[in-house]
């Protein structure tokens, strides 16, 4: 029997907007006092009215528009009606069958298995609405009793929620649609994505298709399986990985004993590496959808759309320049561009060095290899800096390491898959190993070998 994994994601991100959605309690709720930053909107108490927060739909289309979206002109908050402690008024306002945007896509690359380039791979996007976050629950012991506590700082929140199509067939993909999800948000400058903070949330949805055989080969319908198992609140992108991975091995160990898989909701269990039943799966008819009546529909016109803030230079464009304009590697490119404020300082830094000795390709690899710091200072003080300090040794520190570790991984793909498996004692071999042969050329810093092979193994 050969499967075939279905994976789609709902994704959750917490905008950082001054104040909540629908009410002006401050939104940074991290850090402070449990229930210290609500009213009588975000407590849902009787006679408070929601009104919208701009700025969050603003940000909303902005985000839509980064990925391809069409922007509905009509929209609307919904209700979204179900019973669980941490939702004080008994219902989400929502968005339900007019949502802010649909029909985007995502390109990106995944990390090859075989090493080299990346494979590009695309998602299409379904839809990005807008609703509220709920509150948090807080286990612990109350009086030496075990007690469920409920801090509703967050509820009220403003939070956007991405939902692919089921256009993900692995972890590997999932995990590196989610990676630049995150950079886009970030270069938005709209949400930290924060996953410790828990302000970027994952909910994958995985079943297992069976393929075909036909004329010897196999063939997919296109046909999606009749189930789906959606796991719920998962804060990591590794715990995501792994939670994706365990279900498809459960999935495949059911329908290899030709038991039926129930379309039902779980959750990720850290402590012991699995997934746990929770409920069974709902349905869109089981939340009692209407139209929220407290606020009137929405509509966006084109002057309004036109209006909002043109989208910033997003990273997969950024990096595809720098490697056209300055020539340098599509890897180290890849890592400038992981953040907006490296990338920016790197241009910066290109821009004061006209002149001097220091190519875009040595500006590159002191960023990449921590041997410059920015500290806020600006880039003609850092040049100074590194022109000064590290043009001495940095043909040691960057190029010749950069070959000598390219032989060495070229030349130990067992040693590679060990390290992939994660055997990480297999990378003190190669980094022992580039340091041998680097002997005759000059010293090298441990810690830099180690750091370039990482990203030689894993970028290629």
């Amino acid at each position: 029997m050969e499967l075939e994994p279905i994976i789609g994601l709902e994704v959750h991100i917490e905008l950082k907007t001054l104040s909540k959605m629908f009410c002006g309690c401050p939104a940074d709720y991290f850090g402070k006092e449990p229930n210290t930053q609500t009213c009588p909107v975000c407590l849902g108490l009787p006679g408070a009215l929601p009104v919208p927060n701009k700025k969050a739909i603003e940000w909303t289309i902005v985000l839509s528009q980064a990925l391809e979206c069409r922007v509905n002109s009509n929209s609307k908050f919904d209700r979204k009606n179900y019973f669980y402690a941490d939702l004080p008024k008994g219902y989400q306002i929502s968005q339900y069958d007019e949502p802010i945007a649909t029909g985007g896509n995502l390109k990106f690359n995944v990390q090859n298995p075989q090493g080299g380039n990346g494979i590009e791979k695309l998602v299409r996007i379904r839809r990005v609405h807008l609703e509220e976050d709920t509150g948090k629950l807080i286990h612990g012991q109350v009086n030496g009793e075990d007690s469920t506590l409920v801090d509703f700082n967050r509820s009220g929140v403003p939070l956007v929620e991405i939902v692919t199509e089921p256009d993900l067939r692995s972890s590997d993909e999932a995990k590196a649609f989610l990676k630049e999800i995150q950079k886009i948000v970030r270069y938005l400058q709209i949400s930290d994505a924060d996953m410790e903070k828990g302000t970027m949330r994952i909910e994958p949805s995985i079943s297992l298709k069976q393929l075909t055989v036909e004329n010897g080969q196999l063939s997919n319908d296109g046909k999606l399986p009749d189930y789906r198992v959606e796991i719920k609140n998962i804060n990591s992108f590794r715990f995501a990985q792994k939670a994706i991975d365990y279900e498809i091995g459960r999935q495949t160990e059911l329908l290899l004993k030709s038991e039926k898989i129930e379309q039902q909701t779980r959750g990720w269990d850290e402590a012991h590496s699995v997934t746990v039943y929770q409920r069974s799966k709902e349905e869109a008819h089981d939340y009692r959808y209407f139209p929220e009546p407290d606020i009137p529909p929405l509509y966006f016109s084109p002057e309004f759309i036109g209006a909002l803030p043109p989208l910033p230079e997003l990273p997969w464009a950024k990096s595809s320049r720098f490697v056209e304009n300055y020539k340098i590697r599509q890897s180290e490119a890849d890592l400038l561009c992981e953040d907006r404020g490296e990338s920016d300082f790197f241009e910066q830094l290109v821009t004061v060095s006209q002149g001097r000795d220091l190519s875009p390709q040595k500006i590159a690899n002191l960023l990449i290899n921590k041997k410059v710091q920015r500290k806020g200072r600006p880039a003609q003080e850092v040049l100074e800096e590194i022109l000064a300090s590290h043009t001495s040794d940095f043909d040691v520190i960057s190029e010749v390491i950069v070959e000598v570790s390219r032989g060495v991984v070229s030349n130990n793909q067992g040693v590679i898959n060990d390290y992939k498996n994660g055997k990480e004692k297999a990378l003190d071999f190669l980094v022992g190993q580039v340091l041998r042969n680097l002997k005759e050329k000059g010293r090298a810093d441990p810690n830099l070998v180690r750091q370039k092979l990482r990203e030689l193994i894993n970028h290629g």
